[in-house]
């Protein structure tokens, strides 16, 4: 049993920005509604799961922002042209058979640790459509990060790469179960969380391989390196101990939906025509076709929505 879980808000700016131009006939703009629908098409062609949902940021944890009030505060303003595709988008892709998740007080990475998690408990095999690297700390033989990232792709050929262990530790230099060490000592400055200067990604890489962790570098602070470096280590303990509380991720919510009810289900007769009204004409064409092969073996077909594998 395979579950995907896809990063909702990191996929809705990614057709935003992929397809600023497309508007539907009356000439609002569906683009990003657009990208987002075709991407989750092309996840179902590739990795055929049997269960799937988008994951949504829904605010801050509160354990964040105590620890760090300008935790993403930074952060421009969604733009307006995004924001007003949000509930079509939302809708279509319920239409498209999708759960969509999402918990109060609570970002998506961090739900998506414990559905994971929960998947492995069950025994299921879990693949993670993101691009949030505080997510490859969970990477393992069965939870594997899906990008179709050109720099991710092992040939130009490839369609998409399926990130495991191997290729975390190729990227980080660390196993998944270290790398929030590393993010501690560098910091995010997509988050708003500051790292300790002067200490980069490959300098805080060869410490963790060399101590294995914040602790071994702490207790044998004298022999880490440079006067100048340890200077900057003990500098900065407090904080580099407060960001790796930041980097941890929640891996035992409670999940809004159990994950046996994560159908992949389109709404073939609801789905067609609003396709038709935003104007996706080649997608409203694939869809009426897959629900025609459907509908010409309806025990089959109702075989295939219980198993959520449509698309194998």
């Amino acid at each position: 049993m395979k579950l995907l879980l896809v990063d909702g808000y990191y996929y809705a700016y990614r057709s935003f920005h992929a397809l600023p131009g497309l508007t539907n006939p009356a000439g609002e703009p569906t683009g990003a509604v657009y990208g987002f629908l075709k991407s989750l098409r092309r996840m179902l062609k590739d990795l055929a799961p049997a269960r799937a949902a988008v994951v949504w940021d829904e605010g801050l944890p509160e354990r964040r922002t105590s620890l760090q009030p300008a935790y993403k505060a930074q952060r421009a303003e969604m733009p307006e042209t995004l924001e007003a595709q949000l509930e079509l988008m939302r809708e279509m892709i319920t239409l498209l058979g999708f759960s969509s998740v999402s918990l109060p007080n609570t970002e998506a990475d961090d739900l998506m640790a414990s559905y994971a998690l929960a998947a492995r408990a069950k025994g299921w095999e879990c693949v993670i459509a993101t691009a949030d690297k505080d997510l490859f700390q969970i990477v393992a033989s069965d939870i594997r990060v899906y990008s179709t990232n050109k720099t991710d792709l092992k040939t130009p050929q490839d369609g998409y790469a399926l990130l495991d262990e191997d290729r975390v530790l190729e990227k980080w230099g660390v196993l998944p179960q270290q790398l929030g060490d590393i993010l501690a000592i560098v910091g995010d400055s997509a988050d708003n969380i500051p790292g300790i200067a002067g200490i980069g990604p490959k300098g805080a890489s060869a410490l963790i391989s060399k101590w294995g962790s914040l602790t071994g570098i702490y207790e044998n602070i004298q022999s880490v390196g440079s006067e100048k470096l340890i200077a900057k280590l003990v500098g900065g303990h407090t904080r580099v101990f407060e960001n790796r509380e930041m980097v941890r991720l929640d891996e035992d919510l409670p999940l809004p939906t159990p994950i046996e009810e994560l159908h992949i289900a389109p709404m073939y007769d609801t789905l067609i025509p609003a396709l038709e009204r935003c104007g996706f004409k080649s997608l409203r064409q694939e869809m009426l076709e897959e629900m025609q092969r459907v509908s010409k073996q309806p025990a089959v077909a109702a075989a295939i929505l219980r198993q959520g594998d449509l698309f194998g």
